[in-house]
């Protein structure tokens, strides 16, 4: 007979059981709404759309959404696992109830996008405000990445076309407030577009900047301590020109195509004249070097603005472009700060490619297709989306420390939101009993903790 190795012990499954909660770590999320204030400041802004002698608060089911987007659900039905726990989640509506919501929300326009990102906002002041040191306003800069995202559509959806990747959906345009090397990101803006719209439109880089601007405290809607940051889609004259104008004064870096004027710029370049690139640290980067254009090159574009390139050696088995030069891969990008090294700007716009990391999250956390059929109501998804998105930000700014303040969506779901736990009622007080053996048991507890310590709002 062969001997059996590595099988599974054999349980016998059952239903009926009681006292067990699933996504019992969930409760992290849920006292991250009610220490920031979230739940009183989405309640006031919804009011308006509260039908007289209605059971359920348009703000709490809001909420109730993006927590379960929050979670890992992908459509609105996928409430229902919340509605399954009411010890943790408290009461949650019906589908119904839900769908007509998103309806009326969709059919306010403008009036409930407003008012759903005017509660955003005064809650992230908040929130930065009790994360101190941890906040991202707190080295004086804050720094907004503006990128854009694919998302597929697999049926006849209003605005779905095709994209410039020869797929079908719809093309949003993003902005993420960067968090730094130490934490993650907060998206500040979502603007729903189709699929079939263009990468460099300046109108919507404006419109999305706007956006995030109006989602940061007052004192960073203008002025140098604002960083707008892009890759080349934002490289245009006047994109670049509404950044730079005076009473607005923001500080940009953003991508530029390399032109033949450019090229040729490049190519005139003296050896002396490069300087090596540099990595966190101010090591070294092997085999990268910047320089700075002028002359020609500025001609046309807003005063102040500093054009630096980049070469590079290509990584193995890469194919170079036309616009490269002398077998080294040329990128290019505008600023308009000064009194910098060009080496140190140059890692602070590479660092734009952590806008790449906040799309994944966004992609795992209900923007993996958009599931209602109406424009407008998938706009009001995105800001949904936006809700889950600011709460898996918050929580480990407030309460996360060490590498668990860097975890994406996934590894915060799978390692602490997804552990079970015993219900217990001693006392008339419901009291979470979770596993002892689960590895991050410590991690939730102490989060637990941080997030009781805070004040309570207003």
């Amino acid at each position: 007979m062969k001997k059996r190795i590595g099988s599974y012990p054999r349980v016998r499954c059952e239903g009926g059981g009681r006292g067990a909660v699933s996504q019992a770590g969930g409760v992290l999320l849920t006292e991250t709404v009610r220490k920031t204030g979230l739940d009183g400041a989405i309640s006031a802004a919804l009011a308006p759309w509260r039908r007289p002698r209605a059971v359920h608060d348009p703000g709490k089911i809001v909420l109730d959404v993006a927590l379960a987007v929050a979670l890992g659900g992908d459509c609105l039905a996928d409430v229902g696992m919340l509605r399954a726990e009411p010890s943790v989640f408290g009461p949650v509506a019906s589908d119904p109830t839900v769908s007509r919501l998103v309806d009326q929300l969709a059919a306010a326009g403008p009036k409930a996008l407003t008012a759903i990102r005017a509660a955003r906002a005064e809650v992230r002041e908040h929130v930065w405000q009790l994360a101190g040191a941890c906040a991202p306003d707190a080295g004086g800069q804050v720094i907004v990445d503006l990128d854009g995202v694919l998302v597929l559509a697999h049926s006849e959806k209003q605005d779905a076309a095709a994209t410039w990747k020869k797929t079908y959906g719809h093309h949003p345009l993003m902005g993420f407030v960067d968090h730094g090397p130490g934490g993650t990101g907060e998206p500040v803006a979502a603007l729903l577009r189709p699929g079939n719209a263009g990468s460099n439109t300046a109108a919507d880089h404006i419109t999305t900047t706007q956006l995030a601007l109006a989602q940061l405290p007052k004192t960073y809607r203008r002025g140098r301590n604002t960083l707008i940051r892009t890759d080349s889609a934002g490289g245009t004259h006047e994109f670049v020109a509404w950044l730079a104008k005076p009473g607005r004064w923001l500080s940009y870096s953003v991508g530029m195509t390399i032109t033949d004027q450019i090229h040729q710029a490049v190519l005139e370049v003296p050896a002396s004249a490069w300087t090596a690139a540099i990595e966190p640290g101010d090591t070294i980067r092997e085999g990268a070097w910047v320089a700075e254009l002028g002359g020609d090159c500025l001609k046309g574009w807003p005063k102040g603005m500093r054009l630096i390139i980049r070469k590079e050696r290509p990584h193995p088995g890469a194919q170079l472009r036309l616009t490269d030069a002398d077998g080294h891969r040329l990128t290019a990008f505008a600023t308009n700060t000064t009194h910098s090294p060009i080496a140190a700007l140059e890692l602070r716009h590479r660092r734009r490619a952590r806008a790449e990391d906040r799309i994944r999250g966004a992609r795992a956390t209900g923007l993996r297709n958009l599931p209602l059929h109406d424009t407008a109501q998938n706009q009001i998804w995105l800001e949904i989306v936006q809700l889950a998105l600011d709460l898996l930000a918050w929580l480990p700014m407030l309460a996360l420390t060490g590498k668990s303040r860097l975890w994406e969506p996934r590894r915060l779901r799978l390692r602490l939101f997804s552990a079970a736990a015993q219900l217990v009622t001693t006392a008339r007080r419901r009291h979470l009993r979770f596993a002892g053996h689960w590895p991050w048991t410590h991690v939730i507890t102490t989060a637990i903790k941080r997030l009781e310590a805070l004040p309570n709002p207003g």
